[in-house]
């Protein structure tokens, strides 16, 4: 293992497992549905990851360790390489711009927040919940 993948992590690995967050994978588009009507009894995150970009494993490897809304949000994790039809259907619905990696949250069945690349920080979501 070099240096750089063991920073950034192999961007061939297609098993990506985020390790601290109990993270919903987002996988079929009939779970925006899901996602609207929980977000009026509790926020929803959505965390959009690109696999084979460093800047988004680096994002999310920063957001995981600096997360603690265990229990206070509801987390959902698109891998949007395999998933680009749920990404766009994600900037159609909840009308925010695609970018990668892009974290958003839900309220009341709308986009209260969306950050993306480095704007992304657990804390200010945090303030924002």
């Amino acid at each position: 293992m070099t240096l750089f993948t063991s920073i950034f992590g192999d961007s061939e690995n297609k098993n990506f497992n985020p390790s601290k967050i109990n993270w919903i994978p987002l996988t079929d588009l009939g779970q925006l549905n899901e996602i609207m009507e929980l977000s009026y009894q509790q926020p929803v995150v959505i965390f959009k990851h690109s696999t084979r970009c460093n800047i988004s494993r680096m994002a999310l490897k920063q957001f995981e360790n600096e997360f603690d809304l265990e229990g206070s949000v509801t987390l959902y994790f698109l891998d949007l390489l395999n998933h680009r039809d749920i990404s766009n259907e994600i900037a159609t619905r909840f009308e925010v711009y695609h970018q990668s990696p892009q974290l958003l949250l839900i309220k009341e069945g709308k986009s209260v927040y969306d950050v993306s690349h480095s704007a992304i920080d657990a804390l200010e979501l945090k303030e924002r919940v």
